[in-house]
């Protein structure tokens, strides 16, 4: 029906079984991970399952690939990618060979930016063999209930997953993996959403994530393509306006 479809829009929903919280009161989604919640939290102790920050759900230590380890208090000032992947997957792999010249201009730039592996992996020694390759830090692979509250806290209904936040534990973006594919050089870092963006093979998983107005325009005029983004920029604009007043997603 097409009030089962206006629901399954508006709440991003990619697979099923999928259970949302919402707070009755404001119609705000409290929790997007709710089959996650019921399976961490069986006796319903951490009721209603709001969103925490994030310094309180990473809160412990973090390891280094050389076997060091350091507290998550070390992250703060400094932006951060949460990067959900695993071994297994193999877009995965590839994102995270990019990720790594990323990281490098970034650090290499003078910029505070910290990468936290949260891992996927299916066995302790296939995460090792990963995170050998890895120049950030990551939840340790053991502390399982520490990975899921961070997926819970993101909603992660897939991977790679990269969800950058600002300095004060803010998100971003939650297309950093788009983000870090279209901009190789990292000069758009810390990739702050834009209004309009051109359409391209790495960037259009977003035309999933919700209503998308797509412009189509004759490519071999540069300045048709010029014009076009002026026209529509400043309705954009407007609309995402709208929806940061109302704290909710664009």
């Amino acid at each position: 029906s097409v009030l089962q479809l206006k629901l399954w829009n508006k709440y991003r929903v990619s697979n099923i079984p999928s259970l949302i919280f919402i707070d009755a009161s404001t119609g705000k989604v409290v929790c997007r991970n709710g089959l996650l919640v019921i399976r961490d939290d069986p006796e319903g102790l951490e009721f209603p399952w709001g969103p925490k920050p994030f310094s309180e759900v990473v809160a412990g230590p973090l390891l280094r690939n050389n076997g060091q380890t350091l507290d998550s208090s070390a992250l703060e000032g400094s932006h951060v990618g949460v990067y959900f992947s695993a071994h297994w997957c193999p877009p995965c792999r590839s994102l995270t060979r990019v990720l790594v010249e990323s990281y490098r201009k970034i650090k290499e730039a003078g910029q505070k930016f910290e990468i936290l592996f949260v891992s996927a992996d299916r066995s302790e020694d296939s995460f090792k063999q990963y995170f050998s390759e890895m120049p950030w830090v990551a939840v340790p692979y053991t502390d399982e209930a520490r990975r899921s509250r961070l997926n819970r806290l993101y909603g992660i209904q897939g991977i790679p997953t990269l969800i950058v936040l600002d300095s004060q534990g803010e998100v971003i973006t939650r297309q950093g993996r788009v983000e870090v594919l279209n901009d190789i050089e990292c000069r758009e870092f810390p990739w702050h959403p834009k209004p309009v963006l051109e359409l391209t093979d790495s960037n259009a998983v977003q035309l999933n994530e919700g209503p998308c107005l797509v412009l189509f325009v004759d490519s071999e005029d540069d300045g048709e393509s010029e014009a076009a983004k002026q026209l529509i920029q400043p309705i954009a604009e407007k609309i995402i306006a709208k929806y940061k007043a109302k704290e909710e997603e664009a």
